[in-house]
């Protein structure tokens, strides 16, 4: 009897799995990687899009209290990510760091007026909002004027929407090259059982018992194909993390989560459909159409 389990054993895991494993494993980390493209490029865009800002300046007839009070004001509106108060001083002393030369020293006075700067929330960072903001702020007789730039918030929307495009068409065509990928993997090992499937035919064997060996083989060959392609992104991607910290803003622990599963689950679902539409294929073949497959 244990010499029975043990060639059971041997037999379930062969070469012939460990080989298709290895395949599909490939083809899952290809997969993976797109996934994780996708998502990475959806939180970079989002960290791109919040660290668009703009400034409005105060009047110089605003106190500072007001001003501190109409930034707390500001902080509680929706489209606010946070913002930032410049002085006058601050203001001056920043310019004079960057000039290397104190403009008031030649103009008697300070030049430069308080700010607050504000940054948006991904939604809003974009030119028809921001236009509608400026309105908004403008109705405060105290505010100066809104400063931002047009043509950068632009081209920072335009590319981000032409690389989301490419990616996601990306995704599509690689899904599908998987599927091929692992359905031909898939096929050439069912391929050559198949007259141990119209020998099993043929002693009355259901269909449903002669796939399930086939089906539960493929499956855990899946499971072992994505189990090594998510520790290869998992690793990949601690690497990455630890060798740049900021990255973590866009590698979050969600994106390798949902990379990780989706692996998973795409290593469960395409080998088990891929074995099922190959063994009903042969199960529906005549004896004499075997020989020419």
């Amino acid at each position: 009897m244990k010499n029975r389990n043990k060639n059971n054993a041997v037999s379930y895991f062969d070469m012939q799995f460990i080989t298709s494993s290895i395949s599909t494993t490939l083809v899952l980390l290809l997969l993976g990687l797109v996934v994780f493209f996708v998502l990475a490029a959806h939180n970079l865009s989002i960290y791109v899009r919040e660290n668009i800002s703009f400034s409005i300046l105060i009047s110089d007839e605003m106190k500072e209290s007001e001003i501190l009070t109409l930034q707390k004001k500001l902080n509680k509106e929706a489209f606010v990510k946070e913002t930032e108060y410049i002085s006058k001083k601050q203001a001056l002393r920043e310019q004079t760091e960057a000039m290397g030369t104190d403009p008031e020293e030649f103009l008697g006075y300070n030049p430069f007026t308080a700010s607050i700067e504000i940054k948006l929330n991904s939604d809003y960072a974009n030119s028809d909002s921001i236009a509608k903001i400026e309105k908004l702020m403008k109705k405060n007789t105290n505010i100066r004027e809104v400063l931002y730039q047009r043509d950068l918030i632009d081209a920072v929307n335009e590319n981000i929407r032409n690389i989301s495009l490419v990616l996601l068409t990306l995704a599509v065509v690689l899904t599908f090259i998987s599927f091929a990928l692992i359905n031909n993997t898939i096929r050439l090992a069912i391929y050559s059982k198949r007259f141990l499937i119209h020998t099993m035919k043929l002693v009355g064997a259901s269909w449903g018992f002669i796939r399930g060996p086939f089906l539960r083989r493929n499956i855990w060959s899946g499971v072992l194909a994505a189990v090594m392609a998510d520790t290869i992104l998992m690793g990949t991607a601690y690497w990455l993390v630890s060798y740049e910290p900021e990255l973590i803003r866009v590698i979050t622990p969600t994106v390798m989560v949902l990379v990780s599963g989706s692996v998973f689950a795409f290593g469960i679902i395409i080998t088990f459909l891929c074995a099922y539409l190959s063994i009903n294929k042969y199960l529906r073949m005549k004896a004499s159409t075997l020989y020419y497959v």
